[in-house]
């Protein structure tokens, strides 16, 4: 062949195969894809068909140019969870609309308050917020923010809805059937322990020989759990050969500390039934006249269990976040802890973590005990009932209804919650986004493939604990009720600084929830009792 017509041909086809337009995060592919790719430091890139992108994108449309949006998130910085994605998906979204977008950061503790402030103020300053699902009641009482079903329907805007959602996150995503939240994150808390720790037969034969029954892997039971926290407590077994921690919490007042106790006193003080009464399944208030329940039996059980699982744990717990104790699990320094959906995907980041392999995942175990609040007293069983839950924030993007581009704003946030992105987010620990949804849990419960985790670095077995773990906490038949009523974050404050103080010690179990109690009395009173208890009513499905 001539050399010339070589040259003709390979020219025509560099034509044929080069991009119909192309940006440094953004590429217009001519088979009718587009190819999204986030900065090179978080190594995420997307290949997907145009249309999922919605009507108003395409090859040299950018639908918002010109326009400025501001969201507000708690700040992890540009690597840390929550509001890294937001760092790493606006250079790809600032190209495909020609908008820009800044990002205000705030501390956890004051996402709250800074929320709030812009709102009432009416300033507008943010144009979509992350918000936890626990705003809801003071962002749907004060009107604060649109529904997002309008934009989600229109095929306008990057495609998502929300069908994976199992209901008990659904829930917590709308409002008496409404959309306002952008698929995101989905917390929930679950047990890791350290797997190759509790299956050593050396271990299984002296704790057998200490407590009088076989190490159950994992621990079906929180009276077997402390057990085995106290078996293990003070061995030789941590990081470099130091002792080992039975288990280790994050309990830093208005740092998510709070959320072990909700969490792990679910089993102790709701009475289990096979529908929600005044006196079955209820956990935070009676619905009937909203009498706070905190300070039960129950609840004063499990903070007086906490305060003894806490003993097996490092002194320095009682100020630590959740990084911190994370870490410190993380490094092979305690068997157990419980918490959110970062801590398998971190331990499989090898320079971050010794326990890639080791780490088991169950649904939470459950009390033998609890406080049947229709006979009054506890109720001991062999067939102990594990409750779900979605404690945390499942924090995710909210549209403000005082914002100057609430339809850029909303593109914004769909563009994170395509299923592509979702997924990619839900791999990885270092963003904070974690699994609930169909397409991330595992066939055949859900959509997802081994490979596709196996691939990013995951250990099989560590992986495949820690998805079913998940899959049966969000679709257990008993889930503890989500409170987000008006007020939902003062109520909070009030629980955590004093289970903050019965941690330390200044206080007893029962004196700091019946401080809490009565303190939740005065808050219910100032904002309306009645309209207090028509939210909570709505809130955890109250019939009547």
């Amino acid at each position: 062949m001539p050399k010339l017509l070589r040259l003709m041909l390979a020219a025509a086809c560099t034509v044929a195969l080069t991009p119909a337009l192309a940006q440094k995060y953004v590429t217009w592919n001519d088979d009718g894809t587009v190819t999204l790719r986030t900065p090179e430091e978080y190594e995420g890139e997307f290949t997907i068909a145009q249309e999922m992108l919605g009507a108003l994108f395409g090859p040299g449309e950018q639908p918002f140019a010109g326009e400025e949006v501001t969201i507000l998130s708690l700040d992890s910085g540009p690597k840390g969870g929550i509001s890294g994605p937001i760092y790493a998906f606006r250079p790809m979204w600032e190209e495909l609309t020609g908008a820009t977008l800044t990002i205000a950061l705030t501390p956890i503790s004051e996402l709250y308050t800074k929320t709030f402030l812009d709102l009432r103020n009416g300033t507008g300053e943010y144009d979509a917020m992350i918000v936890g699902a626990f705003f809801y009641g003071d962002l749907i009482n004060g009107n604060y923010i649109l529904s997002v079903d309008d934009w989600m329907e229109s095929g306008d805007f990057p495609q998502w809805n929300y069908n994976p959602m199992p209901a008990s996150l659904r829930n917590i995503y709308t409002w008496d059937g409404v959309g306002y939240g952008v698929l995101n994150d989905a917390d929930g808390q679950i047990l890791y322990y350290r797997r190759d720790l509790l299956n050593d037969p050396e271990h299984q034969q002296a704790f057998e020989e200490q407590f009088g029954y076989r190490m159950p892997v994992p621990p079906n039971t929180l009276q077997q759990l402390k057990d085995i926290a106290q078996y293990f407590d003070g061995k030789p077994l941590g990081a470099d050969g130091e002792s080992i921690s039975g288990a280790v919490l994050h309990l830093k007042v208005r740092e998510q500390g709070l959320y072990h106790f909700i969490t792990l006193a679910t089993s102790f003080a709701m009475t289990p039934g096979p529908e929600m009464t005044r006196t079955n399944n209820v956990y935070w208030f009676d619905p009937v006249d909203m009498t706070p329940l905190i300070n039960s039996p129950g609840h004063v059980a499990a903070l007086e269990y906490l305060k003894e699982l806490a003993q097996y744990g490092p002194a320095a717990q009682v100020s630590w976040s959740l990084g911190e104790a994370w870490d410190y699990f993380l490094r092979g320094n305690a068997v157990f802890n419980f918490s959110y959906g970062d801590v398998a995907p971190l331990a499989q980041d090898e320079t971050r973590s010794s326990i890639k392999g080791k780490i088991g995942s169950a649904i939470l175990p459950a009390s033998d005990t609890y406080w049947d609040m229709a006979q009054q007293e506890f109720v001991t069983t062999e067939e102990v009932r594990k409750v779900g839950n979605v404690t945390g924030g499942s924090w995710h993007g909210v549209v403000s209804a005082l914002g100057d581009a609430p339809d850029a704003a909303y593109s914004f946030l769909a563009l994170m919650a395509m299923k592509p992105m979702s997924k990619w987010l839900a791999t990885y620990g270092w963003n904070g986004v974690d699994p609930g949804y169909d397409y991330q849990f595992l066939e055949p419960v859900g959509e997802a493939k081994l490979e596709d985790y196996l691939q990013a670095g995951w250990d099989e077995q560590d992986v495949t604990e820690y998805l079913q773990a998940y899959h049966e906490n969000f679709n257990a038949p008993t889930m503890l009720p989500y409170l987000r009523i008006t007020g939902t974050q003062e109520y909070y404050d009030v629980l955590d600084s004093n289970l903050s103080a019965a941690m330390s010690g200044a206080k007893s179990a029962k004196e700091a929830l019946d401080d809490t109690a009565k303190a939740w009395e005065q808050i219910t009173d100032r904002l309306g009792r009645e309209e207090q208890l028509q939210a909570y009513q709505a809130a955890i499905g109250w019939e009547g």
